[in-house]
């Protein structure tokens, strides 16, 4: 077999974001469907409709510290209590040359354009109020409307919700949101070596960590895991385990046997079961790739992303590849992510040929510090990272030199998904 080029990561992207819109577009005029769920629940959703609120935020001028109500002008000499107003009450008008009793989130009273804090009032023996600093009109008041005027949009479509954003809906009173299914995403490790944790460990096999990693990546950023198992390496049983997770899911992946070995057969079972569009990128950790589809009984299909099975490899190549097409599937627009430029507080004089991520993480300093050993199969290098280092073909690093670094945090989402299976 020929082998081809080594595809740049860039255009890898722009063939991923095509087919992945491409495969929201077969969804039809509808586009992907849709749910409607609680806003309680709705962490790591995204919107599929925007939310507009019905109610001013606050819906009333209310006090932002405990303390005074008043009329600014009148505040030079002690002032009478006329009420108290606890958060949840409306008080009555204030009388001229009055004073209310307020505290935090309490509605200001008609009549008072200002609050004074408690620590700058002293009340006296008569139970009149005196105050030691000027007081301005307006001040610590939060005025009706001023976080959220009524009709506003607070939350556009498309947005993936996390905790601020769920607050917000639920100031605005939104009980239900309209939120795109989460992607069905598959999960099948082949390997006869792979022996899962607690089972007695023969020669020559090793512990199946990608199954743990991946599944957990997959509920990271949203999705709906599905765990499909081992597949031996047998082709006619990786054809029929493909065959059976193109039914049921929006993308299947898998991690090893999509190299060039004669006992990797994912490639093979891919073009026999729907094709392929491309494999082998120019990166590292994880060269071996393949994109593809499967074909469905009903004429749709499933798409198809092959990892490799190197641990670490897996992981990156999952958080570089798989993680922006999981993002359009739930409704996102493509995103990447964005580098941070950091110091380097390392030297590099090991460049490749290929664009290199290396793991590191922020030290005490504010530089990045990097794990002493970058191979593809220590995967406790990822476990320690706070992110990846993206180095261009043939780069060296000093220390010193300023190197772009995304957190992993700008792939992984919170999300209250429950796997399947």
């Amino acid at each position: 077999m020929a082998f081809k080029p080594l595809m740049p990561l860039d255009e890898a992207w722009s063939r991923l974001q095509l087919v992945a819109e491409q495969h929201v577009k077969a969804a039809g005029d509808a586009g992907l469907p849709r749910e409607t769920v609680s806003s309680f629940d709705a962490l790591g959703r995204v919107l599929a409709q925007d939310v507009a609120s019905t109610v001013d935020v606050p819906p009333l001028d209310n006090s932002a510290m405990d303390g005074y109500a008043l009329r600014a002008a009148e505040a030079g000499a002690p002032l009478p209590q006329a009420q108290r107003i606890a958060a949840g009450q409306v008080g009555g008008a204030l009388p001229p040359g009055a004073c209310a009793r307020i505290f935090t989130g309490a509605p200001v009273p008609e009549g008072a354009d200002a609050v004074v804090m408690q620590e700058q009032a002293t009340v006296g023996d008569d139970g009149r109020v005196s105050f030691s600093q000027p007081v301005e009109p307006g001040q610590n008041i939060r005025c009706r409307g001023e976080d959220i005027a009524a009709g506003q949009t607070v939350l556009s479509a498309g947005l993936r919700l996390g905790p601020a954003a769920l607050g917000v809906a639920a100031s605005v009173g939104a009980e239900y949101l309209s939120v795109f299914k989460r992607p069905r995403v598959g999960v099948l490790t082949t390997g006869s070596e792979l022996v899962m944790p607690g089972q007695p460990l023969p020669p020559g096999a090793i512990y199946n960590s990608n199954r743990h990693t991946l599944r957990s990546l997959v509920q990271a950023t949203g999705a709906q895991s599905s765990d499909l198992g081992v597949v031996p390496d047998d082709l006619a049983a990786t054809r029929a385990a493909l065959r059976e997770a193109a039914r049921h899911h929006d993308l299947v992946i898998t991690s090893g046997g999509v190299s060039v070995g004669e006992e990797d057969h994912l490639r093979v079972a891919v073009a026999a079961e729907g094709g392929l569009d491309f494999w082998a990128l120019a990166i590292k950790p994880g060269k071996p790739f393949v994109l593809g589809w499967l074909n469905r009984d009903d004429g749709s299909r499933a798409l198809y992303m092959g990892l490799p099975g190197n641990p670490v490899a897996s992981f990156v190549t999952f958080l570089l590849l798989v993680r922006p097409v999981l993002g359009v599937l739930a409704g996102e627009a493509w995103t990447l992510p964005k580098a941070l430029p950091l110091r380097a507080d390392f030297s590099w004089a090991k460049p490749d040929k290929r664009r290199e991520f290396l793991r590191a993480r922020l030290n005490e300093q504010g530089g990045l510090s990097l794990f002493p050993h970058q191979g593809s199969g220590v995967l406790t290098s990822a476990a320690w990272a706070g992110g990846l280092i993206d180095l261009q073909p043939g780069q060296t690093v000093a220390p010193g030199d300023p190197v772009p670094f995304v957190p992993l945090a700008q792939w992984l989402q919170p999300s209250g998904t429950q796997s399947q299976g």
